[in-house]
């Protein structure tokens, strides 16, 4: 299992009138977990494209809990459970301080700037093997 954790703050803009986060911007909030848990493993998003790799989103799923507020400063920690081959898998968990506000998971392919399916790179292979082989 590879954890990550970053933090956001809930902007002003990303609210209702009644100072509660918007339900569809916990999916940005998924993509800044998933970027940063790829650059703490090595594999920045950037670079990934820069070799002509993509990780377009096959399937998202959001459960609220509890409503994320105005200012509030989040918590996105985002965990690969299973060791990724052609299609990674990432959970989330959204939260304020030790508070469940919501939970997710998303799925992903590796496809080519033509919009193909193709293999990871085998440099992302053999650390993901390594990873998950010194995880008990």
């Amino acid at each position: 299992m590879l954890t990550s954790r970053t933090e956001v703050q809930v902007r002003y803009s990303e609210t209702d009138m009644m100072g509660i986060a918007y339900h569809a911007n916990y999916l940005p909030w998924f993509e800044v977990g998933r970027t940063t848990l790829l650059k703490e493993a090595g594999f920045p998003y950037l670079e990934l494209e820069k070799n002509g790799y993509r990780l377009p989103v096959l399937a998202v799923n959001v459960k609220y809990k509890k409503p994320a507020i105005y200012d509030d400063l989040l918590t996105i920690e985002t965990t690969m459970t299973e060791e990724p081959t052609l299609r990674i898998s990432l959970d989330y968990r959204v939260l304020r301080g030790d508070e469940l506000l919501a939970t997710g998971s998303t799925q992903h392919a590796f496809i080519n700037t033509k919009g193909q399916p193709i293999r990871p790179p085998a440099t992302f292979v053999q650390k993901m093997a390594e990873i998950f082989a010194s995880i008990p």
